[in-house]
């Protein structure tokens, strides 16, 4: 039977990446994702500002309802879904007309500059001005952030190498006899890969973390990029 491994990684008040978590389960559904975040929050998880994934559906509802904050739908995946609506002819076009939202200085006008190629493309593709319209808010939520930030928070791009090296290590076992010994295989990626991570450079700005506290309860404000 096929399981899902979900991993989450933080940024803390330091500005340094740490994993925060791992969870193995037979589905992604809501229940799924919750008892993986209620266990973060057990282990004292506080403070959650962000959380940068792909669309899953029971994801979203689950950061609701565990730590009420923020929804940032990778960047990267957004832009593959998008252009699955287009002939592979004309994609490279719209990859250009689209990234030029991400390239405005502020939501308001990134959010305007989608509206805008959404209303070019509507007529030749409804479905992928539909899509748009239907995502806009969630692709952008990263430019809520400070400038210094958002190049860390679009996409959930920093942990493809990590999710990369975890599936390398899991297919050379090949097939595992229980779940904890896939848990000992990618815990040991996870420690390699964190212990390798506090000898770096800060991966954000401390200053600029420290202004994300804004309440006295959230002395840990983290950015929690979550990917299978």
């Amino acid at each position: 039977m096929s399981v899902a491994a979900i991993i989450a990684v933080a940024a803390n008040t330091d500005g340094r990446r740490e994993i925060v978590g791992l969870h193995i389960g037979p589905s992604e559904a809501e229940t799924f994702w919750s008892t993986f975040l209620k266990s973060l929050a057990r282990r004292g998880l506080r403070g959650v500002k962000l959380v940068i994934s792909d669309a899953h559906e029971g994801l979203k509802a689950a950061i609701r309802r565990v730590f009420g904050a923020g929804w940032q739908r990778c960047r990267v995946h957004w832009m593959r879904n998008a252009l699955a609506y287009v002939p592979k002819t004309q994609q490279s076009m719209v990859a250009a007309a689209l990234r030029q939202a991400f390239l405005q200085p502020d939501r308001a006008q990134a959010s305007a500059m989608l509206r805008h190629v959404a209303d070019q493309l509507r007529p030749k593709w409804p479905k992928l001005a539909a899509f748009i319209d239907d995502s806009e808010t969630e692709v952008l939520s990263y430019l809520d952030f400070p400038e210094p930030h958002r190049s860390k928070l679009h996409s959930t791009n920093p942990l493809e190498r990590l999710n990369k090296e975890v599936k390398r290590r899991a297919d050379v076992v090949g097939i595992f006899p229980n779940e904890a010994a896939i848990i000992r295989l990618i815990g040991a990626v996870l420690l390699e890969q964190n212990d390798e991570w506090q000898l770096q450079h800060r991966y954000m700005q401390v200053e600029v973390m420290a202004e994300l506290v804004t309440a006295p309860e959230a002395t840990d404000p983290r950015q929690i990029p979550c990917a299978a």
